[in-house]
């Protein structure tokens, strides 16, 4: 597989967490969200379910086939935040990230109070600018600029979603990803084709379920069947 920057999904001057030059975390694009929210080719909620519809797979799950040649994606579930013609985005759940801690990153964004009242998962979203954030988390919370992948699951990249966690607020479910996983048009239809990816719907629990070492068992089990065929 190989991940790029999709033509259609690439972000504008503004958009998520970046790493510095340093290798700290800056303040990078966070607090400089474009007023009309994600204008790079993703879908609005509407348009996502009619693309869904279409055979497209936004909102859903994609589980890795053993036949996964990739090292990169090996035993991976990833959630689908956007899928059109123009291309694909989404985060990997089952790659946990022990350091930096989601403290160590509040620190070096200035984002107060540290040590914060919650904390929330992190991973490693994907091979694709690994030094950029994206929070996907539970639609009962939603900012400017957040994107509505489905009902009930958003994704936003705006600094006040941290602040708004750090302080005991926020969305009721979140996971912070690093990175994400990216492929061209017509890309991901090709690797579906060739075995390499199993597509299911999507639950909460294993979106949001802090077991991210069972979360590949837990659904290829349900799946042995296709999985093996």
């Amino acid at each position: 597989m190989s991940c790029t920057t999709i033509g259609g999904l690439r972000r504008g001057n503004c958009g998520a967490l970046r790493r510095g030059g340093t290798g700290g975390w800056g303040r990078g694009d966070w607090d400089c969200w474009p007023a009309g929210g994600w204008d790079c080719g993703v879908p609005e909620p509407a348009m996502a379910k009619a693309e869904t519809e279409k055979g497209f797979f936004t909102g859903q799950l994609l589980i890795a086939m053993p036949s996964m040649g990739d090292p990169r994606f090996s035993q991976t579930v990833i959630y689908m935040c956007a899928h059109t013609g123009d291309g694909a985005m989404g985060l990997v759940l089952n790659r946990p990230i022990a350091t930096p801690t989601f403290a160590d990153l509040l620190t070096q964004l200035k984002v107060e109070p540290v040590p914060p009242t919650r904390e929330i998962r992190m991973c490693q979203g994907g091979p694709v600018d690994s030094g950029r954030g994206f929070v996907l988390h539970t639609s009962d919370w939603n900012g400017e600029g957040s994107l509505r992948v489905d009902d009930g699951v958003s994704l936003t990249a705006s600094l006040d979603i941290l602040k708004a966690i750090a302080h005991g607020e926020g969305p009721q479910s979140a996971v912070l990803a690093l990175g994400y996983a990216g492929w061209a048009p017509g890309q991901l239809e090709n690797e579906i084709t060739e075995n390499g990816w199993l597509n299911c719907e999507a639950d909460k629990d294993l979106i949001f379920g802090g077991e991210t070492g069972t979360k590949y068992e837990a659904r290829s089990e349900e799946h042995t069947s296709e999985l093996q065929s």
